[in-house]
């Protein structure tokens, strides 16, 4: 399945390791067959991912790990989903 990413909103969250990290929210897009042409409607999920491109698997109560590491990280209250 095609998916794009459509940005939402970014945001600074704080790591275990008390570092900083830029945070980019987005929603995922999948074309929609029906409409004809390049017209792209919202799947309904929201990806996150580090400004650097790393994905973030996201729990509920706002907090987040880095995919394949160990950092976990603390996000704003209106950002957590």
């Amino acid at each position: 399945m095609d998916l794009r990413l459509s940005l939402l909103d970014s945001f600074q969250a704080t790591g275990s390791d008390g570092a900083s990290y830029k945070v980019r929210a987005y929603d995922r897009l999948a074309p929609d067959p029906s409409l004809g042409g390049e017209h792209w409607e919202s799947t309904g999920e929201i990806e996150y991912r580090l400004d650097d491109g790393r994905r973030l698997e996201v729990e509920r109560g706002g907090k987040a790990r880095i995919v394949g590491g160990n950092v976990e990280l603390t996000l704003p209250r209106a950002a957590a989903v």
